[in-house]
């Protein structure tokens, strides 16, 4: 037993030497090669320019094609650019385009790295949850059994049709005692409802509602928002402006709540980091990025790209945030839990 665990000893030893060996070779010949420094000047201006991309996001117009805002959404994504150019870099054996990747891979890591890891914790008195269920959905009992099943005490639900609604009412009925239905959205809870009314977003029909909800620790104003869809068009750009006159609204009506504890639930169509939902998010603070793990995208639901789906909170402390197992939506559905104060 003993000769066969030096023997692997000595081979394991061996193989580092070997390695050892390969990578001081190749530095070696990295050090001879008069190119090092003329290789790979495209990749440095490429590394440089998504460093300047994301530094500068904020100045980019949103006059041409809502450019900006477009940017901002997938602004995340652009760190991929970073062991692209890292590959490409390395086949180029270009010392260059290494120091320029430097760059964006700082900035990258100054604005996303904290994303990365885990803010969660314990505690909390109200979990919450929202779902856009798609109106196309084919099992809308089977989406709201799901829901239910999260353990959330508040469900928002968003794109309901019309036909659809008794459904969802009948398969929480059973979980949720209080529920209120405004238009397209709707608001499930296991604790009293009052005053529910629509909240108008200036679009001519019904997307948006509020409600207050008495829990045991006190009365928190809950909004239920479903702004306008976004499409990328190739001869009008990011076609956002009903949805940026729609959040403006919103942020108006969560301006005047008069109550101190507000939580937001809903498909905002946009991320934290698109400027145009400021009138929102200057006010309240994501659950995710308080107190979630990783990025928590919600849409698409067959690969997430983005976090759309959102849960915004005033005067309430986020404890934990987290996605739900997928339904038949093309959204997943989000959590968190919050402490009321």
């Amino acid at each position: 037993m003993t000769q066969e665990y030096t023997a692997q000893s000595v081979t394991a030893d061996g193989d580092d030497h070997r390695t050892a060996s390969r990578v001081r070779t190749q530095l070696d010949r990295w050090r001879r090669d008069p190119g090092i420094w003329r290789r790979g000047i495209v990749l440095a201006f490429l590394a440089v320019s998504a460093a300047l991309l994301m530094i500068f996001h904020a100045q980019i117009p949103n006059k041409i094609g809502n450019l900006g805002s477009l940017t901002e959404t997938f602004l995340p994504w652009l760190g991929l650019f970073v062991p692209l150019i890292l590959v490409l870099a390395l086949v180029r054996r270009s010392a260059t385009a290494l120091i320029a990747l430097l760059l964006p891979a700082v900035v990258w890591l100054n604005l996303f790295g904290g994303l990365l890891t885990d803010k969660s914790g314990g505690g909390g008195d109200l979990t919450v949850a929202t779902h856009n269920v798609n109106a196309d959905n084919p099992d809308p009992e089977g989406t709201a059994r799901k829901v239910a099943e999260s353990g959330a005490d508040v469900v928002a639900l968003e794109e309901l049709k019309a036909d659809a609604v008794p459904v969802y009412e009948k398969a929480l009925a059973g979980t949720y005692a209080y529920h209120s239905v405004q238009g397209t959205v709707g608001l499930w809870s296991k604790y009293p409802m009052t005053g529910s009314r629509p909240v108008d977003i200036r679009l001519g029909w019904v997307r948006a509602m509020r409600s207050t909800v008495s829990t045991p620790e006190g009365r928190v104003a809950v909004y239920v928002a479903h702004l306008p869809s976004v499409r990328v068009k190739l001869n009008a750009g990011f076609t956002a402006n009903q949805r940026d006159k729609s959040a403006d609204a919103l942020g108006e009506a969560i301006a005047d709540e008069p109550l101190g504890q507000v939580i937001l639930l809903g498909d905002l169509n946009g991320t934290m980091n698109d400027r145009s939902l400021n009138a929102v998010t200057s006010q309240m603070r994501s659950t995710q990025g308080a107190a979630g793990h990783g990025y928590g995208f919600s849409w698409p639901a067959a690969f997430p790209l983005a976090r759309i789906d959102q849960i915004l909170v005033k005067g309430v402390e986020p404890t934990s945030s987290w996605t739900l197992p997928r339904t038949d939506s093309d959204h997943l559905p989000i959590a968190a839990r919050v402490e009321l104060r």
